[in-house]
């Protein structure tokens, strides 16, 4: 699902995101970045798993984003995801909002 709001894109993104589905899930990200004008926000209320597919598939959309002069944050992230972006160093990157 796809919600804009003022100045930021919101994706909420669902069930798992590993080396099974991160290909079809970058390349919906990735046309909704270029056609996007401000800032994207991932909702992971519904992700049940991540792995080093999907923090892959996360840098290279904050790097995307960057190139554009765009931000990527985070939200709902669950306390599993949560540890995978602390241990990652994505939160070093990718701000996690509430």
């Amino acid at each position: 699902m796809q919600k804009t709001t003022m100045r930021a894109l919101c994706i909420a993104l669902e069930g798992e995101l590993d080396h099974h589905n991160t290909e079809a899930i970058r390349q919906q990200l990735d046309r909704a970045i270029a056609r996007s004008r401000g800032n994207l926000i991932l909702d992971f209320a519904q992700v049940t798993l991540m792995d080093s597919s999907g923090i892959g598939l996360l840098i290279g959309r904050y790097k995307k984003l960057k190139e554009k002069g765009m931000r990527l944050f985070v939200k709902n992230v669950n306390p599993y995801v949560d540890k995978l972006f602390r241990m990652s160093g994505l939160y070093s990157i990718i701000e996690k909002i509430s």
